[in-house]
């Protein structure tokens, strides 16, 4: 079986393919390595230009390596094997846009942590109950999530699932696509 993809094997193949160096550019995409990646490392690091990076559609399992990526904007790691968003915390004062929709993750708790997040797509994943649910409403900003296919909402109706969503989230603009619209 092959070695999977490193971070600096990937951003080798990158650069090669794009004609420029990976530490200058502000949008990354390291999606659909073959094979896949299956660790984040510090090599991410020196991407310190990088406003937006897609890893999505590898075998990732855990956040890592991100720690000095202070002009990072929106993070896309979705359809990986994440378990939880641990590690995202290293990003709290600046990442505007979390993107782990198809994972295998149950819990979210460092989304607390996020203070200017405004977008949080976590679809198709384990979460099955409010507690968790509710840590969205500690992130300040956050107007627009993604939560269809999770457990919690699989096995209620619909519309309850959106009228209970909508009032535990009271900044909340949209939800699984569509304009939250709220009565008076």
């Amino acid at each position: 079986m092959a070695k999977p993809t490193t971070i600096k094997d990937a951003l080798r193949i990158w650069e090669e393919k794009n004609g420029k160096d990976p530490i200058t550019v502000t949008d990354i995409g390291l999606q659909f390595q073959f094979p896949p990646i299956e660790k984040m490392d510090s090599t991410l690091n020196t991407l310190v230009n990088c406003r937006k990076l897609s890893l999505s559609s590898n075998m990732i399992e855990k956040i890592t390596g991100i720690n000095q990526l202070k002009n990072l904007r929106i993070l896309s790691l979705a359809r990986n094997n994440l378990k939880s968003i641990n590690g995202i915390e290293a990003l709290g004062e600046t990442l505007e846009e979390l993107w782990v929709s198809y994972n295998i993750i149950e819990k979210i708790k460092p989304i607390e942590s996020m203070k200017v997040l405004r977008v949080f797509y976590v679809s198709h994943n384990l979460i099955k109950d409010w507690i968790e649910f509710n840590r969205m409403a500690l992130a300040p900003k956050l107007e627009e999530i993604s939560f269809l296919g999770n457990i919690i909402n699989e096995n209620m109706d619909e519309l309850v699932f959106k009228n209970e969503a909508i009032r535990r989230l009271p900044l909340l603009k949209k939800l699984d696509g569509e304009p939250v619209i709220r009565g008076d």
